[in-house]
């Protein structure tokens, strides 16, 4: 695991909106981590560090809990709906070689058939897989898709290791030729058919 998903957390005995007032304006992030039937501990992580790492989806954090090694995945993210501050996060214990269940952004790779657009009907994919092995992302190639092609989550590749946690048939995106374009085509027939008397 990358050296940038080391932080040092501090474990605080302390709790309440105040308390946690004052640690986010000392540049810290209230947390807890849960998991593998220990009861919840409350810490506070360094805040610019945590900030870049909890942009990726289901970041994998490597705590040091005051001398004590910690694996945690970044289970939930709680911003002030105006400013963007990051105000909490869960964090759930893992352990190396466990399974985890997640949701993994999909993102389309290539160019569909001329005239035709991607329309992204689903953005995650639910997978279970290894927490240290979380995928960043999964691709699907809509290289050359005409209009009304369907892509389910069952015709995905997923990443070596990675189980499916959907229904297969979910569908994750279609390929469509905009209205306006069928229009203008039809219209564009239209005004031909005269000429051709």
């Amino acid at each position: 695991m990358a050296d940038q998903n080391k932080l040092a957390a501090e474990v605080r005995t302390e709790f309440g909106k105040g308390f946690a007032r004052r640690l986010r304006a000392a540049g810290k992030i209230p947390a807890v981590i849960y998991g593998h039937g220990t009861e919840p501990v409350h810490v506070a992580l360094p805040g610019h560090e945590t900030a870049l790492i909890v942009r990726h989806a289901n970041a994998l954090l490597e705590l040091d809990v005051e001398g004590r090694a910690e694996l945690a995945l970044v289970k939930d993210v709680q911003r002030d709906p105006v400013r963007q501050v990051i105000e909490h996060i869960d964090l759930l214990v893992v352990k190396k070689g466990e399974k985890v269940a997640v949701e993994v952004p999909v993102t389309t790779v290539g160019e569909s058939f001329s005239g035709t657009i991607v329309n992204l009907e689903t953005a995650t994919l639910k997978l279970e897989v290894e927490a240290t092995h979380i995928p960043e992302h999964v691709e699907v190639s809509v290289e050359g898709l005409e209009d009304g092609t369907v892509i389910t989550a069952g015709d995905i590749a997923l990443p070596q290791g990675a189980v499916l946690a959907d229904e297969p048939e979910l569908q994750i995106l279609s390929i469509l030729t905009p209205r306006a374009t069928v229009e203008d085509d039809a219209a564009a027939e239209g005004e031909e058919a005269p000429a051709a008397e």
